[in-house]
């Protein structure tokens, strides 16, 4: 367990950087624009990056050293952090930060570059736990990476506000620069027993999407699982379109980062309890449950303009998706054969998240120009404004009631499939499915 302690620690590093970057360069942009579009572009783009790329970092996962393709990682990370750097510097047409800037957005593309490249990590390391860990003490290392998850959000919220309050993007990407650095200089002296190559046939390295389909197909009930995930996803594009905008329309930006670092502990005691308890004799079934409690929270924490409910559903919210996430990865774990995991944790990155961008790039405008309006001066505003309140915060507000009430029906839905019964028998065997070698 050693190695998997330090390989957490070395996540914990590249993963504070890469989201004080995505946070910082978030709030950097909504306090020189004052745009709910332009927030909401950056989590497209995060989006639309990650879904894309997901299955060809799977595919290098399987087919090189997890800790080679984590290194790979780090530097290639550092690399565009540097670039990005050199740009602010050199075009006073990012620094000025309007929206119809072409080179802002360029700016904004290399940037979030950089931080997706870091997903390669998020790959590596579920596939890590099943080479380093026994089965049955699986769930709770899948906690103990929740909680460093926590860790990381606790620190990133509150160092994100701090960096652009003082510095800017120039203050960010500088601390990124830096620790990518150290989290490159650490992998090497961290010892890994692995294959050199996960593969051992002599097929040709090749992302093979067409096999991992079969494989996913395959497992009864787990392509209904990603779907699930999928639908999800589409709905929490909506928290990343909208959370910072929300926020910053409450408190300042320093407040801003205090309250999702104090949140964040959620993510720690959550992560932590996991390690602890484990998930239960059915992680998918634990899914399914706090997904239910994770919308019906959405839908109701944002009803009056108040810091503290805010608060309350962000701490709720943070302290469940530990459990989703490490139920799903305790799932994968056990019924997809070792040789596939990068690869079906990649297309499971990439058909989660596909939906996503298309509810963050179309939330975005969809809320400045119908539900602002609509719950300011519009119809909205004259049915229930006397009681939920009135004007552009209360726009945002009830597009997050709204999506909180379509999760607690999906997820009641879900409850009652044949799928959930399906890879709740999947999981409750003892081996995973077996294929053809070639295959792979």
């Amino acid at each position: 367990m050693r190695p998997f302690h330090h390989l957490l620690i070395n996540n914990l590093v590249a993963n504070i950087t890469n989201f004080t970057v995505w946070f910082a360069i978030t709030f950097w942009i909504f306090l020189e624009t004052r745009s709910v579009f332009a927030t909401g572009m950056i989590a497209g783009i995060y989006l639309v990056l990650t879904g894309a790329l997901g299955i060809w970092f799977g595919s290098l996962v399987d087919h090189h050293r997890k800790r080679s393709m984590m290194l790979v990682s780090s530097l290639v990370s550092l690399a565009i952090y540097a670039a990005a750097l050199g740009a602010y510097a050199l075009d006073p047409g990012i620094r000025v930060a309007t929206t119809t800037s072409v080179t802002l957005w360029l700016f904004v593309l290399l940037t979030m570059l950089g931080v997706i490249v870091g997903n390669i990590r998020m790959i590596a390391l579920p596939t890590l736990v099943t080479l380093l860990v026994p089965a049955d003490r699986r769930d709770k290392a899948n906690g103990l990476v929740g909680m460093v998850s926590g860790i990381g959000f606790l620190t990133t919220s509150a160092i994100s506000g701090f960096l652009v309050a003082w510095g800017g993007m120039v203050a960010t990407l500088a601390f990124a620069i830096a620790f990518s650095l150290i989290a490159a200089l650490h992998l090497p002296f961290v010892d890994v027993d692995e294959p050199r190559e996960t593969d051992t046939h002599d097929a040709p390295q090749q992302i093979d999407l067409a096999g991992t389909f079969r494989v996913v197909r395959g497992i009864p009930g787990l392509f209904a699982l990603i779907l699930f995930a999928a639908f999800n996803n589409l709905l929490g594009g909506v928290f990343m379109a909208l959370m910072d905008a929300y926020g910053l329309s409450l408190m300042k930006v320093e407040q801003w980062g205090l309250l999702w670092a104090f949140v964040s502990c959620a993510f720690i005691l959550s992560g932590a309890l996991i390690a602890r308890t484990g998930l239960g004799t059915n992680p998918v079934r634990t899914l399914l449950l706090v997904n239910l409690i994770v919308w019906a929270v959405a839908a109701l924490f944002t009803v009056q303009s108040s810091i503290l409910l805010l608060t309350i559903g962000c701490f709720i919210w943070l302290f469940l998706g530990p459990y989703a996430e490490a139920a799903e990865q305790t799932t994968l774990q056990k019924v997809v054969p070792f040789e596939r995991q990068g690869r079906v944790f990649g297309f499971a990155q990439s058909v989660e998240q596909a939906a996503s961008p298309l509810t963050a790039f179309l939330i975005a405008p969809l809320t400045q120009f119908i539900f602002v309006p609509l719950m300011t001066s519009g119809a909205g505003a004259d049915l229930i404004g006397d009681w939920y309140g009135r004007g552009a915060e209360r726009g945002i507000a009830i597009v997050f009631s709204i999506t909180g009430t379509l999760g607690v029906l999906a997820t009641i839905a879900a409850f009652r499939s044949q799928s959930y019964r399906q890879i709740s028998a999947a999981y409750a065997t003892d081996t995973p499915l077996q294929e053809n070698t070639a295959a792979s």
